[in-house]
């Protein structure tokens, strides 16, 4: 499988190359930039500190869409939604895990979706997507007694808050509880706030450092307190599972799944 990196040139698209060409069953492509970008012309592969490859960034999406069977997007919302437009002209997998995206663009991607085949997940971690597992199914267990709290902590260039994977955590709580996640959320608390709302999912944001990916999913009651936590030290492993869901979404109808459904998790 032909595996193409928009955004190739950033920490998370280097690392997606390193994956393609790490992993069996797939060739790099080739990789793109946005216009202006500095390393348009260089080779791809030599970015990711690898042997060079002969393929050269570009410019050109649309050639990359042309040249590739998948297309890996970790890039900025208004970028994703071009090239979700991108994969339902050619007919080609986009895997999706930019963060940050609203409504709008999210609507881009369902109608892209009657297409092609569209993966998008707030996090490509297995473990990540274990954690939203449990906590739709601890949502469902513990009554309103157990009040939600979402704790998240990324590195200090993130430019979102709170993350994609925290607000897809809320997500699953909400589900959880039967309930939509923006009518109980509380993204934010300062000054004199008044006593917690019953039944609110709450969402703490901390940016610090060279921090990958640390959440925590707190069911807080009167005399106990169940915290589900998963920490990433390594960007490898969303590279790993972005590599995995283009594979495995290889062959099949178009649609937009999920990493759930990649993992079997839904079934």
């Amino acid at each position: 499988m032909k595996i193409g990196v928009v955004g190739c040139a950033g920490r998370m698209g280097r690392m997606l190359v390193t994956q393609i060409t790490g992993t069996g069953g797939c060739d790099l492509a080739g990789g793109s930039e946005g216009p202006g970008n500095p390393h348009i012309g260089e080779d791809v592969a030599t970015l990711a500190g690898l042997p060079a490859s002969g393929l050269t960034v570009s410019d050109d999406a649309a050639a990359l869409f042309a040249a590739s069977d998948a297309v890996i997007d970790f890039t900025a919302p208004a970028a994703t939604v071009a090239h979700a437009e991108l994969a339902a002209e050619t007919g080609k997998v986009l895997v999706v895990g930019t963060t940050g995206l609203e409504d709008s663009h999210q609507k881009v991607l369902a109608d892209a979706a009657k297409r092609t085949a569209i993966v998008q997940a707030p996090n490509f971690s297995i473990g990540v997507n274990l954690l939203l597992a449990l906590t739709e199914r601890v949502a469902g267990i513990l009554d309103e007694d157990y009040d939600i709290e979402i704790v998240e902590m990324h590195h200090r260039h993130k430019v979102d808050a709170p993350s994609g994977t925290a607000l897809g955590l809320g997500r699953a709580a909400a589900a959880g509880r039967n309930v939509s996640l923006s009518d109980v959320a509380q993204r934010g608390r300062d000054g004199i706030t008044g006593p917690r709302r019953s039944g609110d999912i709450g969402f703490a944001v901390l940016r610090g450092g060279d921090v990958v990916g640390d959440h925590t999913v707190v069911f807080a009651a009167d005399g106990e307190r169940v915290e589900l936590t998963h920490k990433a030290s390594s960007r490898e492993v969303f590279a790993r599972g972005a590599v995995r869901a283009a594979l495995w979404a290889d062959g099949k109808a178009p649609g937009l799944y999920s990493m759930q459904d990649v993992l079997g998790f839904g079934s």
